[in-house]
């Protein structure tokens, strides 16, 4: 049964990015934001998969977590956007108050990450707010490492550029020390 409210959750979602994305008429979709709609698709598909839902859990839990997700953004952008104009105005009179600026969007941001788990866990089990914590992050390695292999997540081939294993391994290459240490010759 879980399985079934599961894949039904995943395909409503899908099909409201979808209905949402549709161009009407003979209008083009040119705002760029397709790619974004099939990775916030993956996503949720993913965390469902992960995270093994009760129909009430998941009643309750999306709607938080898509305010969550939608005040991180704003932050972020706002964050992004002190950034730019701290960026520009360095040499200016006014760099003191585009750095209380910037600092402020960013401890708005942080305030935004810290609240998050509390938020969850009125709404969800603490081990399933852990799950969801790890969840997130096992998404964001995989959308990185298919990145590095040489395509978007969704790229133009039309489906998913890949698979890295996880956690911390990446073939032929030693990212921030997850290569096994190698012993050393004492005969030497």
């Amino acid at each position: 049964m879980k399985k079934v409210f599961s894949l039904i959750c995943v395909l409503a979602v899908c099909a409201t990015a979808l209905a949402q994305g549709q161009p009407k008429g003979n209008e083009k979709k040119t705002d760029g934001n397709d790619w974004r709609e099939r990775v916030r698709a993956a996503q949720v598909a993913f965390l469902t998969n992960e995270l093994d839902l009760t129909e009430a859990e998941a009643q309750s839990f999306w709607p938080v977590y898509n305010d969550v997700q939608k005040q991180r953004r704003q932050a972020f952008e706002a964050q992004q956007k002190a950034f730019m104009a701290l960026q520009k105005g360095i040499d200016g009179n006014d760099v003191n108050k585009l750095l209380q600026e910037y600092v402020a969007a960013s401890k708005k941001l942080n305030a935004i990450e810290e609240g998050a788990a509390d938020r969850y866990k009125k709404v969800l089990p603490v081990q399933k707010v852990a799950k969801l914590l790890l969840a997130e992050e096992k998404f964001r390695h995989q959308q990185i490492g298919r990145l590095g292999q040489g395509g978007m997540p969704f790229g133009p081939q039309g489906g998913p550029q890949g698979n890295p294993p996880y956690p911390g391994t990446y073939p032929g290459q030693n990212r921030g020390g997850n290569a096994p240490a190698q012993k050393q010759d004492s005969s030497i």
